[in-house]
């Protein structure tokens, strides 16, 4: 079953590490990815560029409105997500629990289906 892991954290926390922080956190991720790379069961680790340049669509009544910023305000925001292919709940709960060691994010398992498979394979984008 292929499962969606949605990061949570304070946003503000996240965007004041410095390099060297940030470069640390996202080694010791790789470095527990690689398992699942290694069997053909990871997929996308997608990082969200930071809220304020959310563009949310709402509808009120009839009209749909395009508002700037995030949906709601909250202590922690939806920073990136993983998708990896596990066998169990229980497997994917060791995985984020692998990732998380160490680490104050909030890591949110949900099951999920692909219902579109889209055409960006391979594409990266890289936001400065």
């Amino acid at each position: 079953m292929l499962y969606a892991l949605l990061c949570y954290h304070d946003e503000g926390v996240v965007t004041s590490w410095s390099k060297a922080e940030d470069d640390a956190v996202l080694a010791k991720r790789r470095r527990v990815q690689q398992e699942m790379v290694d069997k053909g069961r990871m997929g996308p680790a997608i990082r969200l560029v930071p809220t304020a340049s959310a563009t949310t669509i709402r509808t009120s009544g009839s009209e749909q409105l395009v508002l700037d910023g995030p949906f709601a305000e909250t202590k922690e925001q939806l920073l990136g997500l993983y998708i990896v292919d596990c066998d169990s709940l229980e497997e994917v709960v060791d995985f984020a629990k692998r990732l998380k060691e160490g680490e104050s994010t909030t890591f949110e398992i949900r099951p999920m289906r692909i219902f579109e498979k889209g055409v960006l394979s391979g594409k990266e984008t890289l936001a400065s």
